[in-house]
């Protein structure tokens, strides 16, 4: 055999393992890194006696303008740890300032600690073990991180009411997610919706959050709740106060950037008719 031919085969070789070799778990454009690397500097600059709640609004604002970019995570394959910041949906907004906002606290600011904090916060048993390992339903996700010691869902000792939560829309709609053309996946992530019927859900209704607002703070973690019966949350994001009122800080579907919505939280809310109210959760 030719050595060209030797080195095409070995090649092949390669490509077919790289799904099980562990640094290629992890997608992560030069690019992103980049801005990774970008984001990580900041954080040995930051005060070290602010709280999770204070690092994360000043940590999600160095984001502000961020394009929009939805379903980053999709790609196809094996399930990997994607990390991408050039551009985020509010998902990965907020998973990518909450791992930040964790690791100046614990003062770490390199890649491998971020990239290890990040699988932590996004799949169920900390550990990537496969597409329905990732925690897709966010009341789902909030739940699992409480279990984890890494927040508190607070929504009901601030006023919270019952929620109905019983979201199957990704099982009705296979056709929207390429990993669930295996029905093994399809399976898994049935059990998973019951599982999460089980839990009990607490939410606060929009109508009702002027009333109670002033127990929500800089920094909190916002879900939005909808009136669509087979979903749970539509969007989330992060709490800011701005002139006496909590506004949003996202990553905005409407407007293609990260911002901070110039309409109060509750205004936001009222001006959409599927958006039924919010859950509130808050960084141990």
């Amino acid at each position: 055999m030719k050595k060209s031919s030797k080195r095409k085969s070995l090649l092949i070789l390669l490509l077919s393992l790289l799904p099980y070799i562990g640094y290629s778990q992890t997608v992560c454009t030069p690019e992103s890194r980049a801005r990774l690397e970008k984001a990580l500097a900041l954080l040995p600059t930051l005060d070290a006696n602010s709280s999770k709640n204070e690092l994360i609004v000043e940590i999600g604002k160095s984001f502000m303008g961020t394009p929009y970019v939805e379903k980053t995570l999709e790609i196809p394959g094996p399930e990997r740890l994607v990390i991408d910041l050039q551009g985020v949906d509010c998902t990965t907004y907020l998973e990518s300032v909450v791992t930040l906002a964790r690791m100046a606290k614990e003062g770490k600011n390199d890649f491998e600690t971020f990239e290890k904090e990040l699988e932590t916060l996004r799949y169920r048993d900390g550990k990537n073990e496969g597409y329905t390992s990732r925690l897709h339903y966010f009341s789902d996700w909030i739940a699992v991180n409480q279990e984890k010691g890494i927040l508190t869902d607070i929504t009901k000792q601030i006023g919270g009411v019952s929620y109905e939560n019983k979201p199957t829309f990704m099982t009705e709609n296979p056709k929207f997610y390429p990993q669930l053309s295996d029905r093994e996946n399809v399976e898994k992530l049935q059990n998973i919706e019951a599982s999460i019927r089980l839990r009990e859900y607490y939410f606060i209704p929009k109508d009702q959050i002027n009333a109670l607002e002033s127990q929500i703070q800089s920094g909190d973690l916002i879900a939005i709740t909808t009136s669509i019966s087979n979903l749970d949350m539509v969007h989330v994001g992060f709490a800011v106060e701005q002139n006496g009122r909590i506004h949003l800080m996202h990553a905005s579907s409407a407007n293609k950037a990260v911002e901070i919505s110039e309409k109060a939280l509750h205004d936001y809310l009222a001006g959409n008719r599927s958006q039924s109210g919010i859950m509130v959760a808050r960084l141990k």
